[in-house]
């Protein structure tokens, strides 16, 4: 008779995902584009989201090795939350075939906190759909050690996607490629995440 016990491996505990949403101009659609995502990573599983909108924690223009005690404030509002993630999503529009200045200030601000973690990208623009502001964003996150993964959403046209509630009017293709993006998004974590425990990233 088999006595061999059978043990069920413990859950995975839920990763921590950043999700960064990169304009504050007046009137900008990002909130819009992002609270659909988050709802879609939400009910993806196993995720713990935490959205930081630049809008709402602006960080100082002037970047410095030694920050005074108003821009120390403001970076304890984000830099923390960064560090503890184990991922991130950045929401980004177009801006003239890049990315915005605040999204650059946010990115430049830090350095640790983005090693050896995924990087995925969820853009809206115009006839682009704001991948120019995500093919740029690439070698910026490759220089800050960072892993971007090859899946996106993009919504081309995006303010005539989206109804009055602020969700796609034609869900499926938008919804199929957050799960892509998701799907490929946790295993990279997962698999940087289990790396780092075994041998700190120091390179």
């Amino acid at each position: 008779m088999d006595t061999t016990q059978h043990v069920s491996a413990a859950p995975a505990a839920p990763l921590r995902v950043a999700v960064i949403v990169g304009s504050t101009r007046d009137g900008r659609f990002g909130p819009v584009v992002a609270d659909w995502f988050t709802e879609r990573a939400r009910a993806h599983g196993g995720l713990e989201v935490d959205v930081i909108d630049l809008a709402r924690t602006p960080l100082p223009p002037d970047l410095s090795h030694k920050p005074d005690a108003e821009a120390a404030a403001a970076l304890a509002e984000v830099t923390p939350r960064l560090a503890a993630a184990d991922a991130f999503v950045v929401i980004t529009p177009e801006y003239n075939h890049s990315y915005p200045a605040s999204l650059k200030n946010a990115l430049d601000w830090h350095s640790t906190e983005w090693h050896a973690k995924p990087v995925g990208f969820v853009s809206y623009g115009g006839l682009s759909g704001g991948l120019r502001a995500v093919e740029h964003l690439r070698p910026v996150f490759a220089e800050l050690h960072a892993v971007t993964i090859r899946e996106t959403v993009s919504f081309h046209q995006a303010w005539a996607r989206f109804d009055e509630d602020g969700r796609p009017k034609d869900p499926a293709g938008p919804d199929g490629a957050a799960k892509s993006l998701l799907d490929q998004l946790v295993w990279w974590a997962r698999a940087l995440k289990d790396a780092r425990a075994v041998r700190p990233y120091t390179v």
